[in-house]
């Protein structure tokens, strides 16, 4: 199915590839049921966490993990991608949901996905490769600071009222609060967090999310034998049906379909939208960052092919349909995907599976998610950032990277960390790029080429003139010239002449002294298309061209 005669952009591409084209049989079908159930065990309390993160109620992570994670998966275009919210989305949609509401959140995800949808038909699927790996490490490394930073307050119980926005801020505020740290929201924190860490060790196949949680709960029952109190869902988050009852934690009812600006009071104006709009297309950016890196990951562990214009446009709609039903930003997952992997999906219909267990755990156990301590949920929001952090990798740079590398790393993460990930991405990927010019830039070297003949300079250029190199280049050709009557200049290892190396060219020549003569000879085909383009033409006396440089030097040593 192909959208507005756009080749390779379709709809659902790893869905037809996967149960249309090749044959879906029952086999198949129980191998998805057992990864969408050991998925959606783990999407659960991760979706509850992340929402709560992003400063929204748990089941708006609940509802995005059913209505983004459905619809992603049957238009997406990779086969295991798993989507929901995301680590990476705390902090833009924290403060969003600060400054705007519930709606001002629903609307900026909404646009999103409009960008996300406009960036899959115009084919921007090849995105990521522009990406440096020090930049993605670094803003990642940086969202996982700042999310484990956030979960302080909770992980210890600790009595803030009001969380500054600043990271400095935030941190000097976690300090002067520390006396007020409450002993059993410690303990489920740190009981919760020893078998998050401990249970991969056991090599059981069930995932330690659920048992983790289960343990942070038990201990929280010991403590409330003892007249402790302890922050849970049911306790923090209050929720109205359409019938105003009231009720604590989350309501076992399913998403109902509202326009995201009638959630709450909401003042929608033009100042609103243009404040809303770059924020979207931030959301867009990084929702297509995540997918495709989660979709190359999950490439490398079943050595299949994604689509990578079908997956963009697959987060799109998902992220367009979800805010009507009460989702946030939703994209792809790289860890809950990677565990489908490894439970054995075939296809996208394990994460479609995974979306109905989730909705089934919100209809049949609302009233004993409640129950769930926030501590133990801070202590399962570390664990993510942690494994986002992606910790060996970062070392691994600062150990064998070049100091560009590592110094375009670090400026990412700490950008990331005290301003905002659109700073930090923005400056990191201009920044390597100007690295990465002058990188470039210094490859290009004359070579002299010994000849007999005092009166020809015969000079080989290798590497490319463009605008960084070619003005050095042609200095340091016109600095030689001295003495001698012709210039021969090879240009066998010239691959580029952009704008820039074409004026450099042209001032050059411009520069000559009147008994001196320049010769280019085996010029490759774009800098021979760019002189066609620029009517460089040979001058008589002055610029001449030639097939090979021996025909170049014997031209110019006739008597």
């Amino acid at each position: 199915m192909k959208l507005y005669g756009l080749s390779n952009t379709k709809i659902s591409c790893a869905l037809i590839s996967a149960c249309i084209s090749t044959p879906y049989n029952t086999t198949r079908f129980i191998k998805d049921l057992i990864a969408g159930i050991t998925v959606g065990i783990i999407a659960i309390p991760l979706a509850m966490a992340l929402a709560i993160a992003s400063g929204v109620p748990p089941q708006h992570g609940l509802y995005t993990a059913i209505i983004a994670g459905f619809v992603i998966a049957l238009t997406g275009g990779s086969k295991f991608s798993v989507s929901g919210p995301t680590a990476a989305f705390v902090v833009i949609l924290y403060p969003v949901s600060l400054q705007y509401g519930l709606s001002g959140l629903f609307i900026a995800t909404l646009l999103s996905g409009i960008f996300l949808v406009l960036m899959g038909l115009i084919r921007l699927g090849r995105l990521i490769e522009y990406i440096p790996l020090p930049v993605v490490l670094g803003f990642t490394s940086g969202i996982a600071i700042t999310i484990a930073t956030m979960q302080i307050k909770d992980f210890f119980g600790l009595t803030l009222e009001h969380m500054p926005e600043s990271y400095i801020s935030k941190v000097i505020e976690l300090i002067k609060t520390l006396p007020t740290i409450n002993i059993a929201d410690t303990m489920v924190g740190v009981v919760t967090l020893t078998v998050l860490i401990v249970w991969p060790k056991l090599r059981l196949k069930i995932s330690g999310h659920l048992p983790a949680l289960i343990a942070g709960v038990i201990v929280m029952f010991i403590f409330n034998q003892f007249g402790y109190q302890i922050e849970t869902i049911g306790s923090r988050f209050t929720y109205t049906l359409a019938d105003n009852t009231i009720g604590h934690g989350i309501p076992s009812v399913l998403p109902e379909f509202i326009l995201p600006w009638q959630h709450a009071k909401f003042t929608w104006d033009w100042s609103t939208f243009t404040a809303l709009l770059p924020i979207s297309l931030t959301m867009a950016m990084l929702c297509a960052i995540e997918s495709l890196l989660c979709a190359v990951v999950l490439d490398e562990m079943t050595h299949t092919k994604h689509h990578s214009n079908s997956e963009l446009i697959g987060q799109g709609l998902g992220n367009l349909i979800a805010p009507f039903f009460g989702g946030i930003s939703a994209t792809a997952a790289i860890a809950r995907s990677a565990a489908n992997v490894k439970a054995g999906a075939t296809s996208p219909i394990a994460a479609v599976l995974h979306s109905l267990v989730v909705l089934l755990a919100l209809i049949c156990f609302a009233p004993a998610l409640s129950f769930i301590p926030l501590s133990a949920m801070a202590a399962l929001l570390l664990i993510v950032a942690w494994n986002m952090s992606a910790v060996q990798r970062v070392i691994y740079i600062i150990k064998c990277a070049p100091k560009d590398d590592i110094l375009i790393m670090l400026i990412c993460m700490s950008l990331t960390v005290l301003f905002d990930m659109v700073i930090a991405i923005t400056l990191g990927i201009v920044l390597a790029s100007i690295l990465f010019m002058r990188r470039i830039a210094r490859m290009t070297r004359l070579v002299e080429l010994n000849r007999s003949d005092n009166k020809i300079l015969a000079l080989r250029i290798n590497g490319p003139l463009f605008f960084a190199a070619a003005e050095r280049t042609f200095l340091e050709i016109y600095q030689k010239i001295n003495g001698y009557r012709h210039i021969v200049l090879q240009w066998d290892a010239v691959p580029i002449l952009d704008a820039g190396g074409l004026n450099a060219l042209i001032h050059f020549i411009d520069e000559l002294p009147e008994d001196v003569d320049l010769s280019i000879c085996e010029l490759q085909f774009q800098p021979l298309k760019t002189l066609a383009r620029a009517k460089i033409v040979p001058i008589s006396n002055k610029l001449m061209f030639y097939s090979t440089l021996d025909e170049a030097l014997k031209d110019k040593t006739k008597p």
